[in-house]
């Protein structure tokens, strides 16, 4: 039963997932190729001072990026910091300065990991004035550096990668924001809600009272899915009623979650000249994906035990609305494309299962990965991947229709090494630190052993690879965790945009070189298997012995 139930979710997501592929990439090609601007788009560039026909070069591409970023986490942080003064604020003191911090960065980071009880904490002017804008712009600057990574492949000796204002414009105007009113729409139609309405007590019927909260849920849930985003109104998340309250809706949430980063392959390929290479790129991402699915299924479906046994499968933390596969799924897609969004308590999976969604994020959530930096991510991955088959042949290695010279290899090396180095050391640090290894131990970890030392990898792991997702269990809101946490989130997203940037500025830099007889093509199947196993080799090698002392120590005792 639970095999045609994997089957039959897998297979209904994928076809609308084919139906969409070309129509959604040909057009995103389009939106960042076409030189015409939108009338609203011209008023926003006056309003700026924004030339958007002068191209920038990779440098003044990275300073805008990060200007924007760090006025987008002054403008959250104030908002938090002065919410009891704003209206719609419920009441709700002001958030804590060390709280505000992390929360800023989270939110504009595109990680989104939530450290809060939302509907404790947050009222909707600061839900929708500050963190569902960043959902918009931080997903849409995420876009934005892919789009200028693909045209330094594209590009001829041009060493310009676009205009940052005008793609980061372009990606909320054209893209985000005309699909988020149409599946905002679908989803109030499958009941979840949208509305301004207080905190509501009511009388249970054993005689208690029950605080139910109400807000604008549908608008905020379909960017936190269809942007990669994951943080929700609700501590709850996905698996909440208000904001998933059926198994077809959490069909939706899974298609919006992929919607976006199955297609932009198409738009690779479209923007390159070359529809072969975006076809490589997919399948690589739905191989690894399908691979990665179907086993978190197996693992999560097993019968070990006498409760699981009794159970009939592993249903501790999750919704019997959805089931194993509407959770398996759900958590599948939402750690490979960095959304971080849940239907279940991750803390309450098999440990093999919590190893599966810890993976998924270690492989640098790349299949399809993030909206934008899943691209990026596996574009890097190709030129590792071309650079080691030139080794093997002895040949000069290009991708296509650039060498991948010393500098090339070493900006993609630092950029898969900066990620695992935040994780390692942030763990490291936090049981290694006097003071602070108390804090967690006493504080933070619930349960000890190696599950508690899971959780604290699962923390930095998830927010070092802006995916935000919590393994449960834990008590986050600390100095320690507040401030590391914050750090990682953002030297995990702005460090590798650095080297993506630099890559991009070298590649068009470049003239195309014509391949010969000795080029290796990148649109075989051959080629897809090597990128996998580029990609599998280097998550094995860098994390192994980490997972190895965690939920692999766990799920083998």
């Amino acid at each position: 039963m639970t095999t045609w139930l994997f089957i039959a979710q897998l297979g209904t997501v994928a076809l609308a997932l084919a139906l969409c592929y070309r129509p959604l990439g040909d057009y995103m090609a389009l939106t960042f190729t076409s030189p015409k601007d939108l009338r609203a788009e011209r008023g926003i560039y006056r309003l700026i001072g924004v030339d958007s026909r002068a191209e920038q070069s990779w440098p003044a591409y990275l300073r805008s990026v990060l200007a924007f970023s760090v006025v987008g986490v002054l403008v959250v942080y104030l908002l938090q910091r002065l919410q009891h003064w704003l209206p719609y604020s419920l009441g709700l003191p002001n958030v804590a300065p060390g709280l505000s911090f992390n929360t800023a960065i989270s939110f504009v980071t595109n990680t989104n990991w939530q450290s809060y009880s939302p509907e404790l904490t947050l009222g909707y002017t600061v839900q929708f004035a500050g963190l569902v804008i960043q959902n918009f712009v931080s997903a849409a600057v995420g876009l934005a550096v892919a789009i200028a990574l693909v045209r330094g492949f594209a590009a001829h000796r041009t060493g310009t990668v676009g205009n940052f204002w005008v793609d980061l414009l372009r990606g909320v105007v054209r893209i985000l924001l005309p699909i988020s009113v149409i599946f905002a729409i679908v989803l109030i139609a499958g009941g979840v809600i949208q509305n301004f309405n207080p905190v509501d007590t009511v009388h249970t019927i054993a005689g208690g009272t029950q605080a139910l909260p109400g807000g604008p849920f549908a608008s905020q849930e379909v960017i936190k899915e269809l942007g990669n985003n994951g943080g929700g109104p609700l501590n709850a998340n996905s698996a909440h009623p208000y904001e998933n309250p059926t198994a077809w809706t959490n069909v939706v949430e899974i298609f919006l979650m992929l919607l976006i980063p199955f297609s932009l392959p198409r738009t690779f390929g479209k923007m390159v000249g070359d529809n072969r290479q975006g076809y490589a790129i997919l399948a690589t991402m739905g191989i690894m994906f399908v691979a990665s699915a179907a086993l978190f299924t197996w693992v999560e479906s097993g019968t070990n035990g006498t409760a699981t046994t009794l159970a009939g499968a592993a249903m501790e933390g999750k919704e019997q609305r959805f089931g194993i596969v509407g959770t398996t799924l759900f958590g599948t897609t939402s750690t490979l494309t960095s959304t971080g969004a849940v239907n279940s308590m991750h803390d309450s999976l098999t440990p093999l299962g919590g190893m599966m969604t810890m993976v998924n994020m270690m492989t640098g959530e790349i299949a399809p990965g993030g909206i934008g930096a899943g691209l990026y991510g596996i574009l890097i991955m190709a030129i590792v991947a071309v650079f080691l088959a030139g080794l093997m042949v002895g040949r000069t290695p290009e991708y296509l229709g650039k060498k991948i010279g010393s500098r090339e290899i070493k900006l993609a090396s630092l950029y898969f090494l900066t990620t695992p180095t935040i994780v390692i050391a942030g763990t490291a640090l936090s049981f290694a630190i006097p003071g602070v290894v108390s804090s967690i131990e006493k504080t933070t970890i619930w349960n000890p052993g190696p599950h508690g030392f899971s959780e604290v990898l699962y923390m930095f792991t998830s927010v070092a690879n802006n995916n935000g997702s919590a393994f449960g269990g834990v008590t986050a809101n600390t100095p320690w965790l507040n401030a590391a946490l914050g750090a990682a989130m953002f030297l995990g997203r702005f460090i590798p945009i650095v080297f993506v940037l630099a890559l991009a500025g070298s590649l068009a830099a470049q003239e195309k070189v014509p391949a010969t007889s000795g080029t290796m093509p990148t649109h075989r199947a051959q080629f897809v298997g090597l990128l996998i196993g580029t990609i599998l080799l280097i998550t094995a090698l860098t994390y192994f012995p980490f997972v190895a002392l965690g939920p692999l120590a766990e799920g083998l005792h």
